[in-house]
């Protein structure tokens, strides 16, 4: 993908207030599922604000791999002509997933019960993520993978003949690995069942329901989730509308929040409750945020963020809040540098295998700008209040959300701020620095005058 290319340098510094009414790119989660749902159904299926990110149209470029027909029309919108379960085409050539872990794991669960060999390839950053916890269950229900070690990419996986339904409980809070099994249970004759001890985002479950598939969501008497899915059912192409991505909306509520004088509204935002910790989290921290206009699109809830300029103050941050926030981590450390106190994150062990090691890669942006911080195996604590900072360049590590993060940093910073390379941000928010632009922030790419 595109980060092979040289490079994108970019500085941002401190500024006018930011002002406007944005939308951000559509959900990436609910992008994903509406491709591979789309290619499992009989018939098309109709995608209004699909996510046409580097990592979402991988997603279409592999099941048009697998015998679908991905296909964005004049207007905008996509449709998908779905195959039907079990009648995936084995693909001619390996399918490249860039630096879509998402993609790549989930389509792992699909590709798991049709009896069809793929091999699957990724990025550099890609292919440094650890497989094994999705591959694992998979291999249970009768998958063949032939991987890296540490079951990295490249993988090549057989899909068996005859899978097997499975009883998992899963032994980390991953949506990821929730939904493989899921999507492999899909294609299974019988009944697979998931057991999730802390809830995850569901949207696969809720999606699933929408295309018709008999699944059924309980709470055992241990408080534990307990999804059951009957294989094998025909799933129905749908109308989808994309809601606008909380993940990505969390970098201008955040660059609102932090630069004095602004007042920015997110407009159509997917307000689902396992994907709001951050502003949960923001508005303890004494964050000037209200939610307008609140309705409901696809049984999903959406909304208006409006956000103003705070004083924020430093929280801890329960480590059973993290399935709900953890990709807003990165940009959650920018805010705690301008709170009062300290800001203590607990349960991250998860942003160890992300695009990079997030954890460590936050702690060495945040010292290289003189933000005090504390790295624990599973922890971050920021003192908030510093002053001086900024100044630094940052190494992103191909992690799209690090080099977001950093340039929000740089808005209210001290100092500019440099990050090495803004380029993976394609993968996820093609549009970030042209709308930081339009809310009036400084944004300068090397080689542009100051």
């Amino acid at each position: 993908m595109s980060h092979n290319s040289s490079p994108q340098i970019v500085t941002t510094t401190k500024g006018e207030a930011l002002t406007g009414t944005i939308r951000v790119p559509g959900d990436k989660s609910i992008s994903h599922r509406s491709l591979m749902f789309g290619a499992l159904a009989v018939g098309q299926t109709k995608i209004e604000g699909l996510l046409e990110s580097e990592d979402v149209l991988a997603t279409a470029n592999a099941m048009n791999a697998v015998g679908a027909s991905c296909h964005k029309h004049e207007d905008g919108h996509w449709t998908v002509d779905g195959v039907g379960l079990g009648s995936l085409l084995e693909p001619e050539h390996p399918i490249d997933f860039g630096n879509a872990g998402t993609g790549a794991r989930l389509c792992m669960g699909i590709f798991a019960s049709h009896p069809i060999a793929v091999t699957m390839v990724g990025d550099a950053s890609l292919s440094r993520r650890p497989m094994g916890r999705v591959l694992d269950p998979l291999r249970e229900m009768g998958t063949q993978v032939i991987a890296r070690r540490g079951d990295r990419l490249p993988a090549s996986i057989r899909g068996s003949e005859t899978p097997l339904p499975l009883t998992y409980r899963v032994p980390m809070a991953s949506a990821q690995v929730k939904s493989a099994v899921l999507l492999a249970g899909l294609n299974t004759p019988g009944t697979t069942t998931v057991i999730e001890p802390v809830a995850t985002r569901d949207h696969t479950e809720k999606m699933l329901l929408g295309f018709g598939a008999e699944l059924s969501v309980e709470v055992n008497a241990a408080g534990e989730r307990v999804i059951t899915l009957q294989g094998q059912p025909q799933l129905k192409p749908q109308s989808v509308t994309v809601p606008g991505d909380p993940s990505s909306a969390a970098f201008p509520i955040v660059a609102a929040l932090i630069v004095p004088g602004s007042n920015v509204v997110v407009e159509g935002i997917l307000l689902n409750e396992q994907r709001i910790g951050l502003i949960t989290t923001l508005l303890e921290m004494g964050a000037d945020i209200t939610i307008e206009n609140e309705r409901e699109s696809g049984g999903e809830k959406i909304g208006d963020i409006h956000v103003r300029h705070s004083n924020l103050k430093g929280v801890t941050v329960p480590a059973e809040r993290a399935p709900s926030m953890i990709d807003e981590y990165p940009v959650l450390a920018i805010a705690a540098a301008f709170a009062q106190g300290d800001t203590t994150m607990l349960g991250l062990e998860e942003l160890r295998v992300k695009e990079s090691d997030r954890l460590a890669a936050v702690a060495r942006g945040l010292e290289a700008n003189n933000i005090p911080c504390i790295e624990g195996k599973d922890t971050l604590t920021v003192t908030g209040g510093a002053t001086g900072i900024g100044g630094g360049t940052v190494e992103t590590h191909l992690d799209h959300r690090i080099a977001m993060s950093f340039l929000v940093l740089g808005l209210a910073a001290d100092k500019p701020v440099t990050v090495d390379d803004a380029s993976p941000i394609a993968t996820s928010f093609p549009s970030f620095l042209p709308l930081l632009k339009e809310l009036g922030g400084t944004v300068r790419f090397q080689g542009e005058n100051a």
